[in-house]
This record gives C-alpha cells, sequence and structure tokens, in this order.
C-alpha cells in the first residue's frame, strides 16, 4: 500500500501535520523498532530491538515453560479435530470450529500477503524462521486466551453467551481490575477502526482499482454493502459466513501457491538452504556468520509473525468465548491452531512462493544502477506487490491482460480482507457494549440500539477508507494494536496459573467474582470436537 499523508490547502503537507505524522512515527518506530527519533534505545549487535517484540516473545516463552509445552504435545491430536465431527454440541452461539474460522478470519488478513514481503524485505529470506519460532510461542499465548474466555465468559439476560479480555478481566481477576477491562476495550475500538477497518478497507480499494479497472470507492461501497449483509445478523451470521468461505479461501490460495512450488520445484531446497543459513547470520561474502544479520532477521520475522497472527493481541478469545463448548482446554486447542494455520502454513507459503519462484525482475543498487534479478524479493518490488508478482511470475499467463498470477493474489487479499472486516466489526462491537455496560442506566434494549449504530458506522468507515491515503493511519495501527495487547498480557500474566491448570483438565480453575462458578463448567464435557 502506498505512503499515506494528511494533506491540507493548496495539496501541501503543513507543519502541523508532519509534526503530527513524526510524533506518531516515532511512538510506533519505539514500540515494534526499538529507536526514538532514529537512535536505538535498546541494542543487540548494534541492532535496536522493539519492547513489544521482547514483552509478546517473553510472555509466549513463559507460557510455553509453564505449560511444559503442552501446545506442541497437542499439535497433532489439535490437528485432527478440525476434521471431527462434533455429536454432542454444548452452550454457546457458534460450533467450535465456526468459532475458529471467525477467528483465522481476522487473523488471515494483508500481513499474510503484504506483511511476509515485508519481513523478508526488513530481515532477509532467515526472518521467516523466526516467524516460525514466533509462531510456536505464540500458539501458547493463543491456548492461554482461548482456554479463558470459555472460562470466564458471560450469558445475557437474553440467553446469549459472550466474552474476550474484557470478560476474563472482569470475572476472573474482579472488580478492582475494571480499569484494565477499559484500557483493552479502547485499545479495541481503536484496533478495530484502524486496522481492522481502515487498512483493511483501503487495500480493498487499490485492489479493486488494480484488478477491475473501477475507482477505489467504487470497491469500499461494494464491500460495505456486503459486509453489512452479514454483519446485521450478529455473530451467528459473521460465523456461519466465515465457517463457509474461510476453510474454502484458504484452500484454493494454499493449492494456488503449491501448484506455483511444484513447477519451480527444483529451487525448493535452495529456498530452505537459504532461510536457515540467513537465519543464524550467515554472510555469503565473507563466509563468516555476523549477529547483527541475526538479530536483523529475528526482528523482523518475530514483529511480523505477531502482527499476522494476532496472539497475545486478545482479539482472537472474543471470537472463541461464543463456542458451543463447555471444555476451556478444548477451546483453547482451536484458538492455538488459528496461530498455526494462519502463520505456520500460509504465512510460510507466501514466503516460499516469494523465494522459490523464478522470473526477470529489476533490481536498482544504491548507485542507482539497474540489474535483472531471478526472484521477486530480490527486487525492487516491496509489500503486496512483491507477493503478487511473484504470483505473477509462476502464472505468467494473461487473462484481460492481467497475468492469472496477479489474479489470484489480487482476488486472495480482497477475500482476506473481507473476511478480516467481518470478523474485527464484531471484536469492535463486544468493545463498545462492555463500556455500554457499565453505565448504570443501561438497558437490554439500549444495547441492540448501539450495536445497529455501531455496524452503520462500521460500513461507513469501510466506504471512506476505502479512496484515503492512510499513511498515518498505518502509523496508528501499530500503536492500537499495542494498545490491545499490553492489558490483555497482563490479565493472561495474572490469570497464569489458572491457564496451567485449565490445560491439566481442570474446568473450574481459578476463581469467580462476583458470580457462582456456572455448573455447566462441571457437567459432562461437551462441543469438544469441531464441526
Amino acid at each position: 500500500m502506498g505512503p499515506i499523508s494528511i494533506k491540507s490547502e493548496g495539496n501541501k503537507v503543513s507543519t502541523a501535520d508532519t509534526k503530527l505524522i513524526d510524533q506518531v512515527t516515532n511512538i510506533s518506530d519505539f514500540i515494534w523498532g526499538g529507536t526514538w527519533h532514529d537512535d536505538p534505545v535498546i541494542q543487540i549487535f548494534g541492532q535496536p530491538i522493539a519492547p513489544m517484540v521482547i514483552i509478546l516473545l517473553g510472555a509466549g516463552l513463559y507460557f510455553m515453560i509453564g505449560l511444559k509445552g503442552y501446545p506442541l504435545r497437542e499439535l497433532f491430536p489439535s490437528l485432527k479435530g478440525l476434521f471431527k465431527k462434533n455429536t454432542n454440541e454444548g452452550a454457546g452461539e457458534i460450533s467450535p470450529f465456526a468459532a475458529l474460522s471467525t477467528a483465522l478470519s481476522g487473523q488471515v488478513g494483508t500481513g499474510n500477503l503484504a506483511g511476509v514481503a515485508t519481513a523478508i524485505t526488513l530481515g532477509g529470506p532467515g526472518a521467516i524462521f523466526w516467524m516460525w519460532i514466533t509462531a510456536l510461542f505464540g500458539m501458547a499465548l493463543a491456548f492461554a486466551e482461548g482456554a479463558l474466555s470459555i472460562r470466564f465468559r458471560e450469558k445475557t439476560a437474553d440467553g446469549h453467551y459472550r466474552g474476550g479480555p474484557m470478560t476474563y478481566i472482569t470475572l476472573g481477576l474482579g472488580s478492582k481490575w475494571i480499569w484494565l477491562a477499559i484500557l483493552f476495550c479502547l485499545g479495541t475500538l481503536f484496533s478495530s477502526l484502524v486496522t481492522g477497518n481502515g487498512i483493511q478497507a483501503q487495500s480493498l480499494g487499490d485492489s479493486a482499482n488494480e484488478l477491475f479497472g473501477v475507482e477505489p470507492w467504487v470497491g469500499g461501497l461494494v464491500a460495505a454493502i456486503a459486509v453489512f449483509i452479514v454483519i446485521v445478523g450478529g455473530v451467528k451470521s459473521i460465523g456461519k459466513v466465515a465457517e463457509t468461505i474461510v476453510p474454502w479461501m484458504a484452500g484454493a490460495y494454499l493449492l494456488m501457491a503449491f501448484i506455483a512450488l511444484m513447477i519451480n520445484l527444483p529451487q525448493l531446497p535452495a529456498t530452505f538452504g537459504l532461510i536457515f543459513s540467513d537465519a543464524f547470520g550467515y554472510d555469503a561474502a565473507t563466509g563468516g556468520f555476523t549477529g547483527a544479520m541475526i538479530i536483523m532477521a529475528i526482528r523482523a520475522g518475530v514483529a511480523r509473525g505477531l502482527f499476522s497472527n494476532e496472539a497475545g493481541q486478545g482479539s482472537t478469545p472474543i471470537a472463541h468465548a461464543v463456542a458451543k463448548t463447555n471444555d476451556p482446554a478444548a477451546q483453547g486447542r482451536f484458538a492455538m491452531m488459528g496461530t498455526f494455520i494462519d502463520t505456520i502454513v500460509i504465512c510460510t507459503m507466501t514466503a516460499l512462493v516469494m523465494l522459490t519462484v523464478t522470473g526477470e525482475f529489476t533490481s536498482t543498487d544504491a548507485n542507482g544502477v539497474t540489474s535483472v534479478v531471478n526472484h521477486a524479493w530480490q527486487s525492487d518490488l516491496e509489500g503486496f506487490k512483491m507477493t503478487s508478482g511473484a504470483y505473477a511470475a509462476a502464472f505468467p499467463f494473461e487473462v484481460f491482460t492481467i497475468p492469472i498470477g496477479t489474479l489470484i493474489a489480487s482476488i486472495a487479499l480482497i477475500l482476506f480482507v473481507f473476511s478480516t472486516l467481518l470478523t474485527w466489526s464484531y471484536y469492535g462491537e463486544r468493545a463498545i457494549t462492555y463500556l455500554y455496560d457499565l453505565v448504570p442506566s443501561s438497558t437490554l434494549g439500549g444495547e441492540k440500539i448501539l450495536h445497529m449504530i455501531w455496524r452503520f458506522l462500521w460500513c461507513a468507515v469501510i466506504y471512506i477508507a476505502s479512496y484515503q491515503d492512510l499513511d498515518l493511519v498505518w502509523r496508528l495501527g501499530d500503536i492500537s494494536n499495542a494498545a490491545m495487547t499490553f492489558p490483555n498480557l497482563i490479565a493472561l500474566l495474572a490469570l497464569s496459573g489458572v491457564v496451567f491448570a485449565l490445560a491439566k483438565g481442570n474446568r473450574t480453575a481459578g476463581n469467580d467474582h462476583g458470580r457462582e462458578t456456572p455448573k455447566e463448567l462441571s457437567e459432562e464435557i461437551s462441543g469438544s470436537a469441531g464441526h
């Protein structure tokens, strides 16, 4: 996505606007890049390390150790569980598989296509290895979120289930921690409108323009109408659509990636060799290993991996909380599968295509001299254009003057973005509902009116954002993700003892604040299979 600027009258960027962008960029760079005014704050081998990377990776390692490797031990049984039919449905709104599909539809977005390209650009091919490592630790965080979302969810007066970090903070930690839940909800509202809507809508508008030749606002309008048709029915409607389109959407994309790799099969072993050697800082020019290269690869891979799969951010447990199950550990396993599928499977296939597929690409060196290179990742292409270029090289045959590969990548991006818009609308709705319920005069009828206002607002933002320049919004997106993540991680760490007990099968672990422990948690296990 192109650079974004806020323009004043006369089409010039004002001094005030420039200062605002610079300040936002500075904060964003500190959180995710470890620099302040371009100067490294924390350094290893001369490379800055981002505070958010340290915190998320550290929390993931803590939970992996505390769970004694549970996510890795349960990986293959959990994969098998995705294909089992659920014959004993529990209480909730949608099936455990539909909850996973809903969460995945929020996770799988621009990060799986453009984000992977950015990781390779910033950290080299070795960033992919560290993206894998991040995903493995992220699975431990995702398990904790999914398990707690079932253990501490609530049932409304009209019989509907709902939950998420704001609920496991309130019910699991008590009323003294409501301030943390409020912070999380404010961060969620901020993040949903910025990253879950604005950035996605702008990407969709650009793709519609490139693919169909229509103005971006036309793509935005069509998307806004389509999204409203789905979200007006609430989480059950979103879950039904997600359960239907996400498996086919991801499956079709993975099939195209697999075919592209089979066409370039002789180059595939060299690609894996490149990933592993680059991950540990091997410099072919000197024949040695450099610490700076290792840190660059780690920083880029970890940051992009965390951005893509949302582990620890607190978004996916909002979807998992409505699953029809009374087994927290079972839904925790589904949650960690979302991280595995998003990063280990989809992001990996995207990366392999960019690193393996051969073609004719142009690269410009520091002196302005251009040369022809064999792979998209070596070229001047950046972000989604790198991904699209690799697919165009794999499938060069044209349809209406557009390479089939470009069509594949663009359609995949549009579908990924559409599904993300559906799910994040619900995340924002849950946040604003929690805040409304804190008002003494709140009513169930008021909630329903609020939901409808939110859904109209959501679709209006889709339309408006589809034709805007959003450089500032991209930077705000990095900050908004952190605004969700910090409160959620505090809650996860405070409830870590409960998480470890839930993994051992103690479904009533922990204390309930302000209510009795739900009886369903002591009843026969239900809803632990998939569909």
